[in-house]
């Protein structure tokens, strides 16, 4: 088993068809899966500082890898025209992080997910993750050794900027549980979902999460849910599991759903609002400007989520700077600095 490898600063780019390469049997043809970094097995393995373009799939990673360490990567441009099998990053392993990396928008025409992950032990913090047909995909594995893993029903996801554009295919931002319909391999756990910035400009109806059966549940709090449209065109569930939403900034009008819920949307003590206060929304600054409602109003962290507190912050070009704390956190990704 590979073990303690550090991939760093590649520019990896252009696996897929048409391209060809040179192998030992000639000239080849790339498939459409073909990734610029493909982790086959390993353990302790670190993708730093790449700039995976331009492929298939951006970062491949397979059901025997373990303690996988994404940071500080560019991702962007990948996919498949008119397929739905091909992502940014598409991740199946025993632990994972994704940790102050961008992640933009796949190629014209391709439809995959941005980052999708089949992993246990979740965890995405402080990336910037714009457009796809989703901008996360949490979905189930087929392994037993990952499913049976009591990590598999804990998924965290902090301090990230999600934005949905204008013009992307599926109007859901994130999906948690499974999508192979064997609702047995479904992660049927809780999502932890906190200090988020997620920002939709769709001309449409935006809807928040997709929870695949009854047994998944998504733990909501200290997020900004910001929609250019009016808010009745914001919605929160898809249509099951239950969504505990709670300390939140949402749109004046938000629905729990865009039509009858099978599932459960718990309102508790969220704010409303026309504009949440950012700096420059225009120029993609949602940093919070002095006289916004979302400063201090924070609530703690949960009990379960404590072995993740919110530490960093995402700033741009992928780096990250330490978030100031001053006693009472803010909600989103950002805290305000005096």
């Amino acid at each position: 088993m590979p073990t303690y490898i550090i991939v760093e600063n590649l520019d990896i780019r252009s696996g897929r068809p048409p391209y060809t390469y040179k192998g030992r049997e000639g000239i080849g043809s790339y498939a459409n899966n073909a990734a610029a970094i493909f982790i086959e097995k390993g353990r302790h393995i670190t993708i730093r500082n790449c700039l995976l373009s331009d492929c298939g799939n951006g970062l491949f990673c397979a059901s025997q890898s373990a303690d996988i360490l994404v940071e500080h990567c560019g991702l962007e441009n990948n996919g498949i025209e008119d397929r739905f099998y091909e992502h940014n990053s598409y991740t199946e392993a025993d632990g994972i992080i994704f940790q102050f990396n961008h992640y933009g928008p796949l190629r014209k025409g391709c439809l995959g997910n941005n980052l999708k992950d089949r992993s246990a032990g979740t965890v995405i913090r402080y990336n910037w993750i714009e457009d796809g047909n989703r901008q996360l995909d949490l979905v189930d594995s087929d392994h037993k050794a990952l499913i049976n893993n009591p990590d598999y029903r804990k998924t965290y996801v902090y301090g990230n900027i999600l934005i949905e554009g204008a013009n992307e295919g599926n109007r859901q931002i994130v999906h948690y549980g499974g999508d192979s319909k064997d609702t047995e391999r479904y992660r049927k756990g809780t999502l932890y979902f906190y200090n988020n910035t997620v920002i939709s400009t769709r001309p449409d109806r935006t809807t928040l999460f997709r929870l695949s059966s009854e047994g998944e549940l998504a733990d909501v709090w200290n997020n900004i849910f910001y929609v250019t449209n009016s808010g009745d065109q914001l919605a929160v569930s898809n249509a099951t599991g239950t969504i505990r939403l709670t300390g939140n900034w949402l749109k004046t009008d938000w629905r729990a759903g865009h039509g009858d819920l099978s599932g459960t949307v718990i309102d508790e003590h969220n704010l409303t609002g026309s504009y949440p206060g950012f700096i420059e929304q225009d120029s993609d600054e949602y940093h919070l400007a002095p006289e916004s409602d979302c400063r201090d109003t924070g609530i703690d962290l949960l009990q379960n989520a404590s072995p993740h507190p919110v530490r960093h912050e995402y700033v741009g070009e992928r780096l990250t700077s330490p978030r100031h704390l001053d006693g009472k956190i803010d909600l989103g990704a950002y805290e305000f600095v005096e």
